[in-house]
């Protein structure tokens, strides 16, 4: 994997790649052959998606700007009752109600406002994340630390459909911070999370499936969709390493059942237990999205190349996710 550029343009065309390292910021505005303002304007896409979660919960909190207008929502699942404690969402209007910036890490800034909620993803002088929730369901506050994190994914590419996209994705990130919900408190000191900046001119239907879970020494990212092959990576002991196409096995009808996801490249087969989901499913004619996200957890292998020996995988936590949209 080659070192993270400096822009996601270069020459007017999207630097097309799997990079290691963090880019200071997502600007599209130097594209060839750019549409005009409207149609940017609906079809600029940005978002900052935080997993994170130890052994009694699983929390998702995400904040995004469809471009014409804006949507966040944040959960926690209880490992131990198997039950969502929390399942908040709300829209707003982007720029008045919700704003996420071009700045994925350093620098990143992300806010909701609605009735009774105020959320905020914000990087600090310490060189880390602090992630902010207090919704009526839903109470947070954690700290992320960036600073001795493994080398994050930087993914770049054009979409079919649109014209580019590209996504910021950490492993395992240290965690320090409380959650309240449904009457009881946890503590998050000892959790991990996982950090999704993603930003882009898509297309109007736009689907994917997506696997990711993190721990101490091993993580993955994989996705089949709309981005191609652009965003599947394992980490291993903190060395990124680029993945073939990856493959989802799963009955969309039943998707608590057990889940096969693997990549044709020979260096992850892992199975997918789930413990619970979220999940939303809309329809307003001109827009619409179906959402599942189970949690759970993994267990198989990996390996860094084919010639290496096979890396077990034990309930390693984390999420897959089927997604479809039209925005």
């Amino acid at each position: 994997m080659t070192p993270a550029p400096s822009a996601v343009v270069v020459d007017g065309l999207p630097a097309h790649g799997r990079h290691a390292g963090r880019i200071a910021r997502i600007d599209w505005a130097t594209l060839k052959h750019s549409p005009g303002w409207l149609w940017r304007r609906l079809h600029h896409k940005r978002w900052q998606y935080v997993g994170l979660g130890n052994n009694e919960v699983f929390i998702g909190v995400a904040i995004v700007d469809l471009g014409w207008t804006a949507t966040a929502f944040a959960y926690l699942f209880d490992r131990g009752e198997r039950r969502l404690r929390a399942d908040w969402h709300q829209d707003g209007l982007p720029g008045l109600q919700a704003r996420v910036s071009d700045e994925p890490l350093a620098g990143a800034h992300a806010w909701f406002r609605g009735p009774a909620a105020r959320l905020s993803l914000q990087h600090q002088p310490d060189d880390s994340l602090e992630l902010q929730v207090d919704t009526r369901a839903l109470r947070l506050h954690a700290r992320l630390e960036l600073a001795d994190m493994a080398p994050p994914l930087l993914a770049i590419g054009p979409i079919a459909g649109g014209l580019a996209h590209a996504t910021q994705k950490t492993t395992a990130l240290p965690v320090q911070g409380w959650a309240e919900a449904g009457g009881r408190r946890f503590l998050l000191d000892g959790a991990f999370a996982a950090v999704d900046a993603s930003n882009g001119l898509l297309a109007r239907n736009t689907a994917w499936r997506w696997a990711s879970a993190h721990g101490p020494g091993v993580g993955f990212n994989l996705q089949q969709g709309y981005f191609g092959d652009q965003e599947n990576l394992l980490w291993l002991d903190g060395h990124p390493i680029a993945l073939g196409t990856a493959r989802f096995e799963f009955d969309a009808a039943q998707p608590l059942q057990p889940w096969r996801v693997h990549t044709d490249d020979g260096l992850l087969d892992l199975t997918f237990t789930p413990e619970g989901l979220r999940q939303d499913s809309r329809n307003l004619g001109f827009a619409a999205s179906h959402y599942v996200q189970p949690v759970g957890t993994f267990s198989g292998w990996v390996r860094a190349d084919t010639a290496a020996a096979r890396r077990d995988v034990q309930a390693l936590l984390g999420v897959t996710e089927d997604h479809r949209s039209r925005w």
